[in-house]
């Protein structure tokens, strides 16, 4: 396919697929679609994305448990639990993330409101002295692990640094920046343009992005997700990472043999 080829069959799937009605109700999304304050949007939006591998029903059933555990109340409950309010956790499990590193990230983003501004000053601060997502999610891991920790709660939190795709951080970014006619990106933060924005590169974006042949690198990490994140800015400048519902479709609704 020819480049002008591929932007219109793109530009197809994007409309086909960023609809409110279609994509809300399947993806983990609408958990911070149940809130209305933006700290609340923030910290379950946060929390849904970071637990966002796996079978989707099973995500948005786990997301919905941490929910219900923090009482439908996340920014007043990161700011305010006791040490007791804790125990509640000790049982909580998603695939390899269990209770301990459940209060490892809520006390990290207690940490993140309390004493550095909360998640978009963290975020913001850091693209406006880098100009580059990628020293932005440096200077985030470097925000969020400020905490002592066990070591294996750090395989929860990705590192770009070690060459991970930070997909489901990238998604978080994504659903904070971004705003389009479709209501399905929040676009609450204001000072990090969709331009700068990162493909959340996923199992089902790689494969089909090598199909189209928009992607040559093989492993699905930081070198694929900047090789695709720039072409899929020749296509947008402006808003390069609505690609990613159409690659998103293509891959997980679409029968890709076609």
């Amino acid at each position: 396919m020819t480049s002008e080829e591929l932007k219109q069959l793109l530009d197809e799937k994007y409309t086909e697929y960023c609809r409110s009605d279609f994509f809300i109700g399947t993806d983990p999304i609408q958990i911070p679609k149940m809130f209305e304050d933006k700290e609340d949007i923030e910290i379950s939006g946060f929390l849904a994305a970071s637990l966002a591998w796996g079978q989707r029903p099973t995500i948005i059933k786990k997301c919905r448990e941490l929910m219900q555990l923090m009482e439908y109340t996340p920014y007043d409950f990161i700011l305010h639990a006791s040490d007791s309010d804790f125990h509640r956790f000790h049982q909580f499990k998603h695939r390899t993330f269990n209770g301990y590193d459940c209060c490892y990230f809520i006390q990290s983003l207690a940490e993140i409101y309390r004493r550095q501004g909360g998640l978009e000053k963290v975020f913001t601060t850091a693209w406006q002295e880098h100009q580059d997502m990628f020293e932005v999610l440096r200077c985030w891991y470097t925000a969020f692990t400020i905490l002592p920790a066990e070591p294996r709660v750090l395989r929860h939190i990705a590192c770009v640094e070690k060459g991970s795709a930070c997909k489901r951080i990238n998604m978080f970014l994504r659903w904070m920046v971004r705003k389009d006619q479709s209501g399905i990106d929040f676009g609450l933060w204001k000072g990090i343009p969709a331009s700068a924005l990162l493909i959340p590169l996923d199992l089902h974006t790689g494969n089909i992005s090598r199909q189209l042949g928009l992607l040559t690198r093989k492993q699905n990490d930081a070198r694929a997700v900047k090789e695709l994140t720039g072409r899929l800015r020749t296509f947008d400048p402006d808003d390069p990472i609505r690609y990613d519902f159409a690659l998103f479709g293509l891959g997980a609704f679409n029968n890709t043999n076609k």
